[in-house]
């Protein structure tokens, strides 16, 4: 096995692990469906009927691709991603996991700033203050379209509670 072979994540490896994925889904899917029941009522159908099967296809198309993954000879050496191409990748969904940490510890509005702030900054070259203006642009469109004019209620955080936007 050559060093070059060691650096890469394979396709087969991919349709493995997303075959996985998308029958665990199916399964979460067929779970939900039987707490709220699958069988027929008198009026119909219970709510649960139409997407507890709709999991079972979810299920049986994952086990076929699964099945097609270890069969297939011709994805054993496509590379589906190397080093190069993970850098791009990194930059932008590393940057997406932090913002749904700072949404979930600091809310929506303070982490869509330090989100787009923090983009435009590394990956813009944006100036600091025209960075953090621009954040807090699309923070504060937020709060007007979605709290304002729509009146539905987005996450928040401690900020939010010493500013006394509840």
């Amino acid at each position: 096995m050559t060093d070059d072979s060691k650096r890469h994540l394979s396709r087969r490896t991919m349709e493995i692990a997303t075959a996985i994925a998308t029958a665990a889904a199916g399964g979460a899917v067929c779970y939900g469906a039987v707490e709220i029941g699958t069988g027929w009522t008198e009026t119909g159908p219970a709510p649960g009927y139409f997407p507890f099967y709709i999991g079972l296809l979810i299920i049986l198309g994952s086990l076929a691709n699964l099945a097609r993954a270890f069969v297939s000879r011709n994805w054993r050496e496509d590379v589906f991603l190397d080093v190069e191409r993970a850098r791009p990748v990194l930059a932008f969904a590393l940057p997406l996991v932090g913002f749904v940490i700072a949404a979930l510890l600091l809310g929506l509005y303070v982490a869509t700033l330090l989100y787009v702030s923090g983009v435009m900054i590394w990956q813009g070259r944006y100036r600091w203050w025209a960075a953090v203006l621009g954040g807090a642009a699309v923070a504060a469109a937020f709060y007007l379209v979605f709290e304002i004019a729509f009146q539905v209620p987005l996450l928040k955080g401690p900020v939010e509670g010493w500013l006394g936007i509840y």
